[in-house]
């Protein structure tokens, strides 16, 4: 494989499904703001119409759009990288929301967690960082 010519760099953003409506709206802001830490960020004007939302900043974005016939992401998932993840995970489990340790690849600890709508996210510790 020739490492010359364009290749991907990095990943803009994950784009995830939510169903419709004000209140899926507002659990979509409590989860990925409230609970993540996810600063909401203002949809451009001409998408705005189309419902969802989008989260996140330097390193980690979040865009949520909506699906009338919305099922859940099992199996796909982002996997966002946690500074801290013990004090994450905690705050999670205690708002209701519990995590799942795993070790899929040996060697490199990973939780999962429920997003209010059924979609999977990974969370995994940042480099140097510990996790129990």
């Amino acid at each position: 494989m020739s490492t010359s010519g364009p290749r991907v760099v990095a990943i803009d953003h994950v784009q995830l499904a939510m169903p419709p409506g004000p209140e899926a709206e507002a659990m979509a802001v409590a989860f990925y703001h409230g609970l993540l830490g996810l600063p909401r960020v203002a949809k451009p004007r001409e998408l705005a119409a189309r419902g969802g939302c989008w989260f996140g900043g330097d390193g980690a974005r979040v865009h949520l759009g909506v699906e009338d016939d919305f099922r859940p992401a099992r199996k796909a998932h982002p996997a966002l990288v946690v500074d801290d993840i013990d004090a994450l995970c905690g705050i999670l489990d205690r708002s209701g929301r519990p995590t799942r340790r795993a070790e899929d690849v040996p060697g490199t600890p990973q939780w999962y967690v429920d997003d209010p709508f059924g979609n999977r996210i990974e969370l995994v510790p940042a480099p140097g960082a510990t996790g129990s």
